[in-house]
């Protein structure tokens, strides 16, 4: 049980080790090395950052290498320029390459360092210009690299050091945790950062569900609330239609006029709960497919060439199925005004045997259009939402020639005409 325990131990201390000289593997450069306010500004915002980031690399790898190989030509006058220009590029190249493979850079300047360290040079026992390079590196692994790949790398150069120069390892120590822990340090401000960014993000759809669907209940509100309007009204006119309503059949149409006010009542103090602060009640009808022709009117009159088909045979619906449709399309071609102005417009109502489909499509803007004024950004949420709402389905996606596409198919239970 014992050996199994050391085993354990010496694979758990073998890992880092491996990991920062060989198995290891850095996160993928930023999307923004750098950024503030001064980045938006002229003349910073004609150059992309990563641009930036390579060009301030290449300036510095120049004057590392000419600093490097001045100090170089100075401590080593008996050696060649053939020798010693390659040594300094070595020992320099490695800042380049850390924008792309981070962790391999630093393996190529530890083992230039440790090469250098060796030979004793006079005047210092490391390459000034080298030793930057490899402080930079170190900073860059600890900062794109998980934990275990950090700790590896301390340990290598620690004992590297301790290899090469024993008399300067305390000191060399103490300098080589600085960019170790700072770089550690910038990695978790990052990825919690990124996290906080992520669950806002999360929460920010969250949010936007909750508003939609409480937007779909209280339009609902007015359909249900018509439909209880309807069975109290008859049930209180039922019996007089007879000359001589039986006693027990007029207190069951009492009953269930009453049911049908309480059931009213109880709407209304959802529709309280739900309604935002501020926000007077709805008075105006809501709308159906029924005012499909007032729709693509109005989005003729938006600038869109607009063309509309119907298939099949328009049957009564239900007024749930009629309103999502109906917020559907309007949020459909709100989506085309917006982002594709000027473009043609394709609206497809079917009629099929258990189903309303529905599709709209635009083509590309005759122009590129500027970015659209703002909005709850929402919209193709909302109609996913509403279809949900009643067990249908949704999908948006860009088609082929460039343009988009929005296809809804709600479940259909024609209703009769009254």
């Amino acid at each position: 049980m014992q050996g199994q325990e050391i085993t354990t131990a010496l694979r758990r201390a073998v890992r880092p080790v491996a990991a920062a000289a060989w198995t290891g593997h850095a996160d993928p450069l930023e999307p923004r090395p750098w950024s503030g306010r001064w980045a938006a500004r002229w003349p910073f915002r004609v150059v992309s950052p990563r641009a930036a980031s390579i060009g301030g690399t290449l300036l510095l790898a120049f004057a590392l290498l000419s600093i490097t190989a001045q100090s170089l030509y100075e401590r080593l006058p008996n050696y060649s320029p053939q020798t010693l220009f390659p040594t300094a590029l070595v020992l320099v190249l490695p800042l380049v390459l850390r924008l792309w493979h981070p962790l391999g850079a630093w393996r190529i300047s530890l083992l230039s360092m440790l090469f250098a360290g060796n030979q004793h040079w006079p005047g210092s026992p490391y390459v000034v210009g080298g030793a930057v390079v490899f402080l930079l590196l170190t900073y860059t692994v600890a900062v794109r690299c998980e934990r275990a790949v950090t700790i590896g790398a301390a340990i290598l150069t620690l004992a590297g050091v301790w290899f090469t120069q024993p008399s300067t390892a305390l000191p060399a120590a103490v300098v080589v945790l600085v960019p170790l822990l700072a770089g550690y340090n910038t990695r978790v401000r990052r990825l919690g950062a990124r996290e906080l960014a992520e669950r806002e993000e999360l929460h920010r759809e969250q949010r936007a569900v909750l508003a939609e669907r409480q937007r779909i209940a209280r339009e609902m509100h007015d359909v249900v609330a018509h439909h209880m309007s309807v069975i109290a009204i008859q049930a209180e006119a039922a019996p007089y239609r007879v000359a001589d309503p039986d006693p027990v059949l007029a207190k069951s149409f009492a009953d269930i006029r009453a049911n049908a006010l309480a059931g009213l009542a109880d709407l209304r103090r959802i529709l309280g709960v739900l309604r935002e602060e501020g926000t007077g009640p709805e008075t105006a009808p809501q709308p159906g497919l029924d005012r499909l022709d007032d729709l693509m009117a109005n989005a003729r009159a938006a600038g869109l060439t607009v063309s509309s088909t119907v298939d099949g045979k328009p049957v009564p619906l239900d007024d749930a199925v009629g309103l999502a449709a109906y917020r559907i399309l309007q949020e459909a071609l709100s989506n085309a005004m917006k982002h594709a102005p000027g473009s043609r417009v394709d609206v497809d109502v079917a009629y099929r045997a258990r189903s309303l489909d529905l599709t709209v499509a635009n083509t590309p803007p005759p122009e590129p259009s500027p970015a659209p004024p703002g909005g709850s950004g929402q919209g193709l949420l909302g109609m996913r939402e509403r279809a949900a709402s009643l067990g249908g389905t949704f999908a948006a996606d860009p088609t082929s020639d460039g343009g988009f596409r929005v296809a809804a198919s709600l479940p259909l239970t024609p209703v009769e005409a009254p």
